[in-house]
């Protein structure tokens, strides 16, 4: 199988380089997305025999991996393989991330850092990871364990029918929870990485917010009647309440409480648009998802 390495890099010249040389002893298909680097990372990988992509200027890790999925897709590459640039990552790992999709067992294949290996990650790190991933498994109703690892595999059936459009770190959830709406089968594999260093140029305020937003947004679309519905229906009730006490003070001493009255309304008015939100947002998804089955 014709089997790619797809890499993101922003500034990454003191590690491209032998990052290319070990994974060329492995495959010599390699696509680097230079991301509007201003150092020397796009002439090394260029000068190491890599096919390059280049960004005028960063745009961000999603877009970077849009790149490579377009670049891996018009080269008909049968299995895509993310690697990281910073030189965390091992090669020999990739023989065990693309096994699954070679025996036909899986579509979608993540390197957990967290299955059997323990990971030396730095504390606050894998908190984080753990939160997210907990997130991103209530939306595909999966048990996975490292839902934001860089390491995976994609069979080339991802690669034709999952559309990208989140430009940053969300776009990692955004393709679990696509690849689990187009029904792939997604598995995981252990790996082990170092962080014998903090090497990650990923800030983990602004990497954790875009996986959250993501994963808000993704699932609103997926469940609507849920995402909104649930919210609506309780808000309607909430605000039937207040307006029931505001009626009973009325009856029981011939006065309005007006906090009482303009909670029980307020809360009346979102629940309704929550629930005509649910509706017609289900409505669109459904008339998208018959077009896209026919």
């Amino acid at each position: 199988m014709n089997i790619t390495i797809g890499i993101p890099a922003f500034n990454e010249e003191k590690n491209i380089g032998k990052v290319i040389i070990s994974l060329k002893k492995i495959v010599n298909d390699i696509i680097v997305c230079d991301d509007g680097s201003t150092d020397l990372t796009k002439e090394i990988a260029e000068g190491l025999g890599a096919k390059v992509i280049s960004h005028k200027k960063n745009m961000g890790y999603g877009e970077a991996i849009k790149s490579i999925f377009n670049e891996a897709k018009k080269k008909e590459s049968d299995i895509l393989v993310t690697f990281d640039a910073d030189g965390q990552h091992r090669p020999e790992d990739i023989r065990n991330i693309t096994k699954p999709i070679i025996d036909q067992q899986a579509e979608i294949v993540i390197g957990s850092r967290f299955l059997k290996n323990e990971t030396n990650m730095p504390n606050y790190r894998k908190i984080g990871v753990k939160v997210l991933t907990k997130v991103t498994n209530m939306s595909i109703k999966e048990n996975l364990t490292d839902s934001q690892s860089g390491l995976r595999a994609y069979h080339k059936k991802v690669l034709q029918n999952i559309n990208l459009t989140d430009s940053g770190m969300g776009i990692s959830t955004e393709i679990l929870i696509k690849g689990h709406q187009n029904k792939f089968k997604i598995v995981e594999v252990p790996i082990q990485i170092l962080y014998g260093k903090d090497t990650s140029t990923h800030n983990p305020v602004s990497h954790g917010t875009s996986v959250l937003l993501s994963t808000i947004k993704y699932t609103s679309i997926q469940h609507p009647l849920i995402f909104y519905g649930i919210p609506g229906i309780i808000f309607l009730l909430v605000g039937l309440s207040f307006l029931l006490w505001t009626l009973q003070i009325y009856a029981e001493e011939t006065r309005v409480v007006t906090n009482i009255a303009l909670v029980g309304i307020g809360t009346l008015i979102l629940g309704a648009i929550l629930m005509i939100s649910a509706i017609l947002l289900y409505s669109l998804v459904s008339i998208v998802r018959e077009n896209r089955d026919t």
